[in-house]
């Protein structure tokens, strides 16, 4: 039975359709090719997603269903629930027009209460009086893969027309805005960007199933500076340069201190988070993208992450880590 088994999966393998027996292992994974990947969910949690499933509801998927939570130093540990269209629920919350304003959003399966947002909220907060707002597509982001990925458009326009009547009604400016997210969020932000041009977007491994190619994904002209964090390329998210800057950390496909692809997916959102504290993770510029694969890079030197919305930049940076915070 056990030989049956194997040879079984072997033979799934060859086909491109094997079931991949180890929760979280994606080293099986071929883009375009591989039926089934590993996703983890907003507790790092790992499922098995099948990606030729299709979604048979007439349930709609778009951003009408998003939900947008403020906050401030006034109102750290509680979210002011902001609601596109309605004045009051702005005007009676700590939002103000005249700080700048960051944008957090989640990926697939996951929603705002998702574990490494608060680590990112609260690194903004402590570094500056800003506004942040959370973005949780949780309705849309949930189910089956496939019909998230076709929501992302609609919920990155949704998330720009809220941010357009939140400074209309209470002031604010797109020179001020920093759009942030992971995995399918990334592209939810590029999607957002690219509608009214922000300062800067930053995409934490940006997801790569389904998006080889794809026209929806974060791009150049998401904002005026684009950076991408890639920590799990060529599984779990995106491995080409599809930003002003790319960073490959530790060959930007898997990290240390990580047995899993999903471990290694959740890592860039966590390194963005401690770069906003230190600024301390500096990448070097490289020649190509097999040089920003092998960690083989000695050109100029490029900081990762941080919040300043003036920062600027081009090209593919790799660059070591440690295994654990501030890592």
């Amino acid at each position: 039975m056990k030989l049956l088994v194997v040879l079984l999966a072997t033979i799934g393998l060859c086909a491109g359709n094997a079931i991949p027996l180890v929760p979280g292992d994606n080293s099986h994974y071929v883009e375009g090719k591989s039926r089934y990947i590993w996703m983890p969910d907003g507790e790092g949690n790992p499922h098995l997603v099948d990606l030729q499933a299709e979604e048979y509801t007439v349930e709609t998927r778009d951003g009408s269903r998003n939900e947008y939570w403020l906050f401030t130093r006034r109102n750290r540990g509680s979210r002011q629930v902001l609601v596109n269209g309605n004045a009051n629920s702005i005007r009676n919350s700590n939002y103000n027009g005249n700080r700048p304003t960051k944008v957090i959003t989640h990926g697939w399966n996951s929603d705002g209460n998702t574990n490494w947002i608060p680590q990112i909220k609260d690194a903004f907060l402590d570094q500056a009086d800003v506004n942040v707002i959370v973005l949780d597509w949780r309705r849309s982001a949930s189910g089956v893969y496939s019909t998230s990925v076709r929501a992302v458009p609609d919920v990155g326009r949704q998330l720009s027309n809220f941010l357009n009547f939140l400074f209309n009604t209470a002031g604010g400016n797109w020179n001020n805005v920093h759009l942030t997210g992971h995995s399918l969020g990334a592209h939810v932000v590029g999607n957002a960007g690219r509608v009214r041009r922000p300062a800067r977007v930053t995409g934490f491994d940006p997801a790569g199933p389904q998006w080889g190619g794809n026209s929806n994904a974060l791009n150049r002209n998401s904002a005026t500076y684009v950076e991408s964090i890639h920590t799990n390329g060529g599984a779990l998210g995106i491995n080409d340069a599809i930003s002003h800057a790319d960073f490959y950390p530790n060959g930007g496909r898997n990290q240390p201190g990580c047995s899993t692809s999903v471990c290694s997916h959740g890592r860039a959102p966590l390194l963005f988070a401690s770069s906003i504290r230190s600024n301390h993770l500096v990448g070097r510029r490289c020649s190509n993208l097999s040089q920003a694969n092998n960690n083989q890079c000695t050109g100029a030197n490029l900081v990762l992450g941080n919040s300043n919305l003036s920062k600027r930049g081009t090209g593919l940076y790799a660059l070591t880590t440690r295994n654990s915070w501030p890592f």
